[in-house]
Formats: structure tokens, sequence, C-alpha cells
């Protein structure tokens, strides 16, 4: 059956990376109908004007007479009057290898929503059909996606149908010669859709994620908020990410993260998007109900949506059995020394830094590190000394898994938004006593959390080290070396030098006069090369040279010292495992 708001879309040109739509519009409003595309994608709060990929649109009535299209803004468009049903078909450049927007070429293909759909404005609420096509050059491609499928069988193309048009967004697909994994968790069958090649352990994986996704399931309980669910993941050489959807999640990954030493980051990254199963698709902000998609939706609250979340992705795997206490320990070090090689989480609070994401997270510039703090690793501190209060104020008998299981009762189930204090107020009613103190500092402050002696109380010990080198990310002691010097920027090759990337605030570099993008091309009279700066700088030490840099075109002379690395660097170690039993078992 095709409903009254029915799409069809299709590869049109592999090669040109090129998707056809057609719209067919029922009942459009007599006075003319008018169209919008979104602006962004719910999960990634930047507007990315996915308009700007339409090639071309055009509308026709039913007898194939055309109608005037026109363009009332850069995604908002009117037909012409017209009595009775009409056609618009227009075309979508899908050049996009992300997780956010469409791509296509002979390899696959993939879309959201957001960048292929256009919206019948006044009737979003509709129930809505559409027709997958496959490719003419590859009609053998195989398709995957959470929309409801009306015909055909799995992984084929077909008709599928959705509830209305922010259903219709919320899935996106992948198309093309992929694998598929399929487990079950709590009885729920899962697929792990691989795109590309890869060298991972399928039974491994398989069963490490229905470890995982069968810990979230039960940490919510029954009724689940889906009935299957699909992990569609784009293999590629080095892109990374993931975004949330309501039955599934896309997910981009570097070839030999399925493999590799890294492989429990791709495991966190699945906890992460799965546990958005929950927090934020289903439990979210009142900005969110219903999304803005025509311009920015602000709101303080995305330390709790992606902070919480990514406090979770980690202590996940741990619940599930997959990583020991040590192991995890590992892993929020390196969330900490994230937070402490930011000057910015002194000069932004974790609400400001959820507020303006739009603008200063997702469009970062070479001063952010001195000038923001992540909402995801901040927020993640902050999850974690919420839960730790709870903990030692209750002598463990509440924690954040409590305030969890209230905001899903209370707010996700009944389809309800949280306001700026919701969860605070959840806290302080399970605890009995007021976090108002804690909850000000944390959010509005810009100090640092007090994690060491939370940490301290529970039988770990929290201490900074200096970097052992530029690859050291915390939690391994290691064997920092007391003389390692730095410049204090991030640095990369250059044509005839080193390049700085970034300069932070209070280092060498600063101190001397450098700036982000000043080439050095000598240190001490000598050739400034990336490969060799350790060595060099030690064998200077801190003393003053003279270093030769070009800004732009210009060659300038700076006065540096070469400064200690800085204690920035976490490392965690068990010293009461007695004290840790109930956070994490041994």
């Amino acid at each position: 059956m095709i409903a009254a708001i029915h799409y069809d879309i299709k590869p049109a040109d592999l090669s040109r990376h090129l998707f056809d739509v057609t719209l067919s519009i029922e009942e459009p409003d007599h006075l003319g109908q008018q169209l919008w595309l979104p602006a962004w994608i719910p999960g990634s709060y930047l507007i990315r004007d996915f308009a700007k990929h339409l090639q071309w649109i055009e509308a026709s009535d039913e007898d194939d007479t055309p109608i005037a299209v026109q363009k009332l803004g850069k995604a908002r468009w009117q037909l012409a009057p017209c009595e009775g049903p009409v056609k618009v078909r227009y075309q979508v450049y899908a050049w996009d290898l992300s997780v956010r927007g469409s791509h296509l070429d002979e390899t696959h293909g993939f879309f959201n929503g957001t960048s292929v759909f256009l919206a019948v404005a006044g009737q979003e609420n509709e129930p809505v059909t559409l027709d997958i096509q496959p490719p003419v050059e590859a009609p053998h491609w195989q398709l995957a996606t959470g929309l409801t499928r009306q015909s055909s069988a799995p992984w084929h193309f077909g008709r599928f149908s959705a509830q209305d048009y922010d259903a219709l967004i919320d899935h996106p697909v992948e198309m093309g010669d992929f694998e598929v994994l399929s487990f079950e968790a709590c009885g729920i069958p899962h697929h792990l859709v691989l795109t590309g090649h890869h060298y991972g352990d399928k039974e491994r994986l398989k069963r490490d994620l229905a470890a995982i996704c069968e810990t979230q399931l039960q940490f919510f309980g029954a009724p689940y908020p889906f009935d299957e669910y699909w992990f569609l993941t784009m293999v590629t050489s080095d892109g990374y990410g993931g975004l949330e959807h309501r039955n599934s999640t896309a997910l981009m990954i570097p070839r030999y993260l399925l493999n590799g030493k890294d492989y429990n980051d791709f495991l966190a990254l699945c906890s992460h998007e799965y546990f958005h199963n929950w927090n934020v698709k289903r439990i979210k902000p009142q900005a969110f109900l219903p999304y803005q998609l025509e311009r920015e939706s602000h709101s303080i609250q995305l330390w709790a949506y992606e902070g919480i979340t990514s406090y979770y992705d980690d202590l996940m795997l741990h619940r599930a059995g997959l990583i020991d206490a040590a192991e995890y320990l590992d892993r929020l070090a390196t969330t900490l020394t994230r937070v402490a090689r930011g000057p910015g989480r002194l000069v932004q609070s974790l609400a400001d830094s959820s507020f303006d994401a739009w603008t200063k997270f997702y469009q970062q510039d070479e001063n952010a590190p001195n000038a923001i703090v992540s909402y995801y690793t901040k927020g993640a501190i902050m999850a974690l000394c919420l839960d730790l209060t709870l903990r030692l104020r209750s002598e463990h008998s509440l924690s954040l898994d409590d305030v969890m299981e209230r905001l899903w009762e209370d707010f996700g189930r009944q389809c309800l938004g949280t306001d700026d204090t919701s969860h605070q107020r959840i806290a302080e009613s399970l605890l009995g006593e007021s976090l108002e103190s804690f909850f000000n500092q944390a959010l509005h402050g810009t100090e640092d959390l007090p994690v060491q002696k939370l940490l301290a109380a529970l039988g770990v010990s929290l201490r900074f080290k200096p970097a052992s080198d530029d690859n050291d990310t915390g939690g391994n002691p290691g064997k920092a070396r007391s003389e390692r010097l730095t410049l204090g920027a991030k640095l990369a090759d250059a044509d005839g030098g080193i390049k700085l990337l970034s300069v932070t605030h209070g280092s060498a570099a600063d101190q001397a006069g450098l700036a982000a993008g000043d080439v050095i091309v000598a240190i001490d009279g000598l050739r400034a090369r990336l490969g060799k700066l350790q060595t060099q700088l030690t064998a200077i030490g801190e003393r003053p040279v003279e270093v030769h840099a070009f800004r732009r075109d210009e060659l300038m002379t700076f006065d540096l010292t070469p400064q200690p690395a800085p204690l920035d660097t976490a490392v965690l170690e068990i010293t009461d495992p007695d004290q840790l039993k109930g956070w994490l078992e041994l």
C-alpha cells in the first residue's frame, strides 16, 4: 500500500554520485505546497545545509503538466497552486563519506534521510512509504536499513514505510556488497553490517557485541525500545565516528580497528551508540521535542546526553566482562588526560560547552584547545563524579544507575523532555539531600572537578605525570623522563620545517610569541626537523635559543626556552581493592 506521501529513491549514476528522488504528494496544499530540507541531523550539532547538494528540482501534476517551483530560502521551496496530486523530482549529489550525509560510488551507497528527503510542510506527521531501487550498474547489491519493510525479502531493495517524517529520517540506509554478522541479545535480532575489506574475527565480534547489547538491555529493562537492531558499519582507511538512530547506528571505522591493539575502541564506539538508544533517542531535552531541523536548537544539557553516555560506554565493556577493572581504569585515565591537556577547561563551563556546540565545538579552530572544553570528555568526568558522589554519600545504596533508571521511567518511556535541572532534581530526590553545590560547580564553574578526592575514597589513586612521549595518552605509568622538554604546541611535518597547528597558552612556544600556522625552519641555528625535535630539545636544555620561523612568507626570529613536559597525563592505580567493590568488580 502506498501512503499519501510517497518517496522513490534510486542511485542514478554511481560514478557521478547522484541519487534521483521522486516525492509524490496525494493532497498538496491547494494554495501552493511548501517543501523543506533539514539543515542539520540529530546527534550532530552543526548546521550542514544539506540543501546545497540538490542539483535541480522540478514538479508536475498528475497529467504531467509542469508546476512552477519557487525557492523561498536556502532550504525551502514552494510549488505553484495546484488541485490534485503532484510529483516532485530532484537530484542529490552524494559524496560525503561520513555517518552524517550521503555517499554513492561504485563500491556502495549510503544515505541519511535528512540529506535526501524533502519534507512536506504541514504534513510532517503523516505516514509515508518509500521505494528504494537498486542501481542499474549493480543490480546484485544488498540493502540494510531499520525501516519497516513492506515488500521483498530481507537484505533486498523494495518498499518500506515510516510512521511520519521524523521516523523516515531516523533510519539510515546502506547498500552494496556488504557482509552481515547476525546475533541475538535478549532474544532481539541484531546485525553487524560491514561494508569494506576487514580482518575482524567474526565469531568474536558477534560474541562481544552480544555481551554489550545484553548488558545494556538488562540495565534499562523490558519492554525494550526496538525489536531489531542494525550496526551499519563502513570500514575505511582512516575514518572514525558514529551517529545514533532509533533502531540502528551508522558507524565509520579504520580498517584495522576490528583486529588490532585498539579493538576495544571499536567495542566502546558500539557501546556508546547503543547506549544512545535510551539516552538521547528517547530520554532527551525538551528543546528536541520536536527537533527544529531548519535552525539551531540550543541546549545546555548535551553534557548529560553525550557526557553520561561517554562515561557508560567503557563502563559497559567492564560490566559485560570484556575488560577488567585495571583496563577500565586505563581507559578512564585516557579521558582524564584529554581533559587535563586542554587549557580551555579553565575558560569554558560545561553548560556553555553544551550550548555553544554549534559554533565552538563543531567548528573548532587553531585556538580551540585554549578556549573550549569538550562536553563529551568533561561531561564523562562529571558523570563519574556524580556517580561516585552518590555512592559515597549513600554508602553504595545509590548510584548514577538509579538516576538513569528514573530518567528512563519518568521521561523516556513517557516521551517527555528533560529540563535543565531534571538530572539534579532526580539525584537529590533519590539521595534525600541537596547537590546544588556540586551541580553549580560542575556545570557552571571552570575549576577542575574533585576527581582525585572521590577516586581516593574508592581505593583508586590518581596522579598526573609528564607524557613519556607524543603517543602517551595516559593510563600506563610508563617511564616518564624528567628531562623531557617540549614546545607546548601541536606539530606537523611541513615542507622545509615544522608547522605549528596550535599553540598551548603558557607554553614555551606561546611565551616565545610563536603562533599557529608558523613554520619553524631552524632552532639554535640548526635545521628544524620533526623527527629530530625531541633529541634537539634535550640537547639544548632549559636555556633560551633563537628560533627562525616563517609566518606566511615572512621570516621571523623568536627567543624560545624549552620547558619541561607538563604534568597532564593521568595514571590510575588501585590502592584498596576492598573499597573498589561496588563500583568496579575485580
